[in-house]
């Protein structure tokens, strides 16, 4: 069973395009680089670069050879044999009916050798895990039915078109237990199998964890001793959702500061968090410039801490402003993500900046929104610099509230199913 990807029509585009001759796909292990590659390039030969045979044949050929052997071609983990990415620029120069897709799940690894060898010549696209309406899909071909957020960005369904309840939604339950799953299990296509039982997806949670620390990590440092950087993930894991106090970490984990941010941007380069930055664009109020921290996979976070009960207040909030982030990556909306903190405590989860305004969301693990939750949403136009489009509240309140004329309260999976 293979779940739609909304990356799959705008790949399948690009591909016959002029300048979609080489087409990069990066993102985590595991999310589903390989399998959509083989779907969208299905005559295109598949080539394995972690196979150490395969790839040392592949290092001597010519580009004269390339066009005649493989002329269209997948290059997967090509970051593994970074001599290949010569080689196929070379290709690309001197034959223009050639097209590569050139996937890796070492973001930094694979990007560095584009910027020096591929530059200009490719576009780089992210694979990241399954949004929750790719989560509703059963099978490659279904549709996949945007999210309300989605619509609401892209100015196609405003906010009187919701169901004053949830309940009410005729895709209520499929859209509340697609919801449930990934609060529980994440994201990653591989847990979607509906064989599997719940300790066989914690398992398989387990041992991706184990994997990224023994090779994608590895892959990344000349680790001697892995101890250190287990401690910091598993310390970003406890605290996610949390302003990110280098001092602070570093104290908890022994080691020096510079450490603890070298640490935290492999964390971030290898898909494993997103450091989301604070928005201070007015100089005139106090705004705190910390960034927080937010795992990028709810199932991947319980892996790391051995998790299997209720989820906590931050690590909701990690939960939701992550499907907030991999649906703005999966369309390409034009928002940039931030947090807001004033110094006397001011804060908003997740502010959404857009050319011409922005959006504001708080995000509470509550069954019964009131009007307090959103304190901090109510007159904070006078902190912003560009017009404030409207704020939401997201929670598990199955009611659609207006606490005012630009304030919107509505259940989770309501505003991202």
């Amino acid at each position: 069973m293979m779940k739609n990807r909304i990356v799959f029509s705008e790949l399948s585009k690009k591909s016959q395009s002029k300048l979609g001759r080489i087409i990069v796909l990066t993102g985590a292990r595991q999310t589903g680089k390989t399998t959509i590659a083989k779907q969208c390039f299905a005559n295109y030969a598949y080539l394995a670069i972690d196979d150490v045979m395969q790839s040392r044949e592949l290092l001597n050929l010519t580009a004269e050879q390339w066009n005649m052997f493989y002329p269209k071609a997948i290059l997967d983990e090509i970051q593994k044999s970074p001599a290949l990415f010569d080689t196929i620029k070379a290709t690309y120069d001197r034959y223009p009916q050639t097209r590569y897709a050139l996937l890796g799940s070492s973001q930094f690894l694979l990007l560095e050798k584009v910027r020096e060898s591929l530059a200009g010549r490719c576009i780089i696209m992210e694979i990241l895990p399954l949004t929750l309406p790719e989560l509703l899909t059963e099978k490659f071909d279904d549709n996949i039915n945007d999210s309300f957020f989605v619509k609401y960005v892209c100015r196609q369904q405003n906010i009187n078109t919701v169901f004053p309840a949830f309940t009410l939604n005729p895709l209520y339950a499929e859209k509340i237990n697609a919801y449930n799953y990934y609060l529980q299990y994440g994201g990653y296509p591989a847990l979607t199998d509906k064989d599997l039982t719940n300790d066989e997806r914690e398992e398989w949670l387990n041992m991706y964890v184990k994997t990224f620390l023994e090779r994608d990590i590895r892959d990344l440092a000349s680790f001697r001793d892995l101890e250190p950087f287990v401690k910091l993930q598993q310390y970003l894991a406890n605290a996610t959702g949390n302003l990110a106090n280098f001092s602070s970490i570093a104290k908890e984990t022994g080691v020096s500061v510079p450490t603890v941010q070298r640490y935290v941007k492999y964390m971030e380069i290898s898909y494993q968090i997103v450091e989301l930055p604070a928005w201070f664009a007015n100089p005139i109020k106090k705004l705190v410039k910390s960034p927080k921290v937010h795992f990028l996979d709810n199932g991947v976070l319980r892996g790391v801490l051995q998790k299997k009960g209720a989820i906590t207040g931050n690590e909701y909030e990690s939960a939701i402003i992550a499907e907030i982030y991999k649906q703005i990556t999966a369309y390409r909306l034009p928002l940039a993500c931030y947090h807001l903190r004033t110094q006397d405590g001011r804060e908003v989860d997740l502010l959404l900046e857009a050319e011409d305004c922005f959006i504001a969301i708080e995000i509470k693990a509550t069954n019964n929104v009131n009007r307090t939750d959103a304190k901090h949403l109510i007159d904070l136009q006078k902190l912003l610099n560009k017009p404030l489009r409207h704020a939401f509240v997201l929670s598990n309140d199955v009611r659609k509230q207006e606490i005012n004329e630009n304030i919107t309260a509505m259940h989770a999976a309501e505003f991202l199913c």
